[in-house]
C-alpha cells in the first residue's frame, strides 16, 4: 500500500502549495510565520484528534526522539514559505522538491537499501524530470528577467530559499527513512509494528504546534502584528492539505522510503498544474516534456509494484 500512500500525499502536497502561493503576502514581513503558525495549529488539532481516538500508547519522550526529523521539516517548510512570497510558484516549486533526488542518494549509499530494475528507471525518471523542470523554470526566469516581463526577476536571496529548502528537507527525509524503516531499528519509544507510523507522525505534527503557539506569541504580542483569523483562508486551506498529506507521508516512508522519497517530491508536477490553471501561467513545451517524464515515471513504479504483488 505504499505506493497508494505517496500517491495520495504526492496529490495533498501539490494543493497545498498551491494555497501557500495564495496565502504568501509579499508586503507583509511576517506572512511566512503567519503561515507557520496556521499549518502548526491544524496539524496540532489533528495530533490531539489522533491521541483521543487512537490508542497508540503514545509516550511524549518521542516529542524529543524525533525531534530531528521534525526540525528539518519544519525549519525547511518556513523557508519555503518565505521564499513564496517572491517567487513563482512554478519556480520554487521544482527546486524544493529536488530534494527527493538528494535523499534517494542518500538512502542507496547511507542506508544500504536497494532497488530492482524496473523501481529504478522510475526513480531515475522521477529524479531526472524533477530536476531538468527545475533547470528550465531557471532558464525561463532569465528570459523574462530579460524581456518585458518582470515577474520572473528575483534576486539572490529569493532563489537561495528554495535551494536551501531542498538541502533541509532532503536531511529530514532522509533521517525519516531511518526513523520509519524498521519498528525493531527505530530509536523511537514504546512502538510496535501498527503503531510506529502514527507515533512519528503525532510527534512531529505536536513539535509543530509548540513552535506554532511560540510564533503567535512572538507575531502578536512581541511584534504587535495583526493577525486576523478572516485573513487566513488560504493559509488554513494549505494548512488541511498540508496535514492529510503528512498522515498519508509516513506510511509510504515506512513501506520502501528510498522510491517512495523521490516519488512525492514529484509533487511539484501537482503544483505546476494547478499553478497554470488557477494562477493563470503558461506552460512552455521543455515544461510539458520533464512533467510527462516525471508522471510516467511514478506510472512505472506504480505498475512495477502492482505487478510484484505488494500495491
Amino acid at each position: 500500500m505504499w505506493f497508494l500512500f505517496a500517491l495520495l500525499t504526492t496529490l495533498a502536497w501539490g494543493a497545498a502549495d498551491l494555497f501557500y502561493k495564495k496565502g504568501a503576502v509579499e508586503k507583509d514581513k511576517y506572512s511566512h510565520l503567519k503561515t507557520t503558525v496556521i499549518v502548526g495549529l491544524v496539524m496540532g488539532v489533528h495530533a490531539v484528534y489522533t491521541l483521543i481516538t487512537s490508542d497508540i500508547n503514545y509516550d511524549f519522550a518521542n516529542i524529543i526522539v524525533y525531534l530531528p526529523v521534525s526540525a528539518m521539516y519544519i525549519l525547511s517548510m518556513t523557508i519555503g514559505y518565505f521564499g513564496l512570497k517572491y517567487l513563482e510558484l512554478s519556480i520554487s516549486s521544482p527546486i524544493q522538491n529536488s530534494s527527493g533526488a538528494v535523499t534517494c542518494i542518500l538512502c542507496l549509499v547511507i542506508l544500504g537499501q536497494s532497488l530492482d530494475a524496473l523501481s529504478a528507471i522510475g526513480v531515475v525518471m522521477i529524479c531526472a524530470g524533477v530536476i531538468a523542470l527545475g533547470f528550465v523554470e531557471k532558464k525561463l526566469q532569465n528570459e523574462y528577467a530579460i524581456g518585458d516581463d518582470r515577474k520572473y526577476a528575483i534576486g539572490f536571496v529569493a532563489f537561495l530559499m528554495p535551494v536551501l529548502y531542498c538541502i533541509i528537507d532532503a536531511l529530514g527525509t532522509f533521517f525519516d527513512a531511518y526513523y520509519l524503516d524498521d519498528v525493531a531499528t527505530t530509536p523511537l519509544l514504546n512502538v510496535t509494528e501498527d503503531t510506529f507510523e502514527a507515533v512519528a507522525n503525532t510527534s512531529y505534527e505536536l513539535t509543530f504546534f509548540i513552535c506554532a503557539v511560540i510564533l503567535f506569541i512572538f507575531i502578536k504580542f512581541v511584534k504587535k502584528q495583526e493577525f486576523s483569523p478572516k485573513m487566513q483562508g488560504n493559509r488554513l486551506c494549505a494548512a488541511v492539505f498540508e496535514t492529510v498529506g503528512q498522515f498519508f507521508y509516513v506510511y509510504a516512508m515506512s513501506g520502501n522510503g528510498v522510491v517512495a522519497a523521490p516519488m512525492i517530491a514529484s509533487y511539484c508536477v501537482v503544483s505546476i498544474i494547478l499553478s497554470r490553471i488557477f494562477l493563470k501561467e503558461k506552460l512552455a513545451v521543455s515544461q510539458y516534456i520533464t512533467i510527462i517524464v516525471t508522471i510516467l515515471g511514478i506510472i512505472l513504479l506504480g505498475v512495477n509494484d502492482g505487478l510484484s504483488g505488494d500495491f
